[in-house]
């Protein structure tokens, strides 16, 4: 399970996201997305899905936004109601969305489930609630859920102490953290090389990987604040198939977090998702999340029969 997964620090806890569907969509519309979403997944072995909830980012960029913000189904609802249960779900909330009595009665409704909670996007926000009185608000009165926290490895860049926040989020009861979607490796190195030099165990760090196949993809995701360096733009757009070559960036950049996490003692997942709702780049986070897998478990394979082979030196 998951939830086992998290609390004993395992490696290789595999998640993929989904953003729940319009709000101003019928019962019945919602009920056929959620639908084409399972058939998606179907026999592709995973821990869990993430149910994303959505905030109105506008005042951390003074940019226009590439895709317009909509509201969507509530992340707890969407899981039970229409995606009914069929995975373990990470539910993210966005306290700011919610006021205390709101949030008071999620907490008391998915008491045993799996959460990580957003803080607001921009300090010129003003949330109806903050992420610390949300972390408060858990320790009083959902001491069984297990609780997880974003983490953003190029604000490590900047401000050098995105391992102290982990730290300190750990402090508050996050057991595992989620980052933003990785495509800059040498600042997410720098990262995961600081919070290895803290000693934090039991604590997954896993990094979200999503398919880039045109421009308009590119714009938003810097417009979320992903840094892409320019190393990854060049290999992924000077070629005929970006597409594919973002694919093929975000499992070389898997394979090598998840084997330098294990060098420095840090628990490395991942959760793909898909950024944009075109088809083929939704069809190729598919693919991306087989080939993660495959890493998992070849690399599970490969040390299994490097136990054997050292074992069977004793028996000669």
């Amino acid at each position: 399970m998951l939830k086992d997964k998290i609390k004993q620090g395992k490696s290789g806890i595999i998640l993929y996201g989904l953003t729940p569907p319009k709000i101003s969509l019928s019962s019945d519309e919602a009920k056929e997305i959620a639908l084409k979403q399972l058939q998606r997944l179907e026999g592709i072995k995973i821990d869990g899905l993430v149910i994303y909830d959505l905030q109105d980012e506008s005042n951390r960029n003074s940019n226009n936004r590439t895709f317009e913000f909509v509201r969507t189904i509530n992340p707890e609802i969407y899981a039970k109601d229409y995606l009914q249960n069929r995975y373990e779900a990470v539910i993210y909330k966005a306290v700011g969305n919610y006021d205390r009595d709101e949030f008071r009665d999620f907490l008391l409704t998915y008491n045993s489930s799996i959460s990580v909670f957003v803080g607001a996007s921009s300090a010129n926000d003003t949330p109806k609630l903050s992420l610390n009185e949300a972390y408060k608000m858990k320790k009083e009165i959902a001491n069984s859920l297990t609780l997880g926290g974003i983490c953003i490895p190029e604000r490590h860049m900047k401000k050098h102490n995105e391992d102290l926040r982990v730290a300190s989020k750990r402090l508050k009861g996050c057991e595992f953290f989620i980052t933003q979607a990785v495509y800059d490796i040498e600042t997410t190195k720098r990262f995961l090389d600081d919070f290895a030099a803290l000693g934090i165990k039991n604590t997954p760090i896993i990094f979200t990987f999503t398919p880039c196949g045109n421009e308009k993809t590119l714009e938003f995701m810097q417009w979320l604040g992903i840094s892409i360096s320019e190393l990854s733009k060049r290999r992924i757009f000077d070629s005929n198939d970006p597409l594919e070559n973002s694919v093929k960036l975000s499992l070389d950049m898997f394979e090598f977090l998840y084997k330098y996490g294990q060098t420095k003692g840090v628990s490395v997942g991942a959760n793909v998702e898909s950024i944009s709702t075109r088809k083929v780049e939704i069809e190729a986070s598919i693919k991306l999340l087989k080939g993660i897998i495959s890493i998992v478990e070849n690399d599970s394979l490969e040390n299994t029969k490097s136990k054997i082979q050292s074992a069977s030196r004793f028996d000669e």
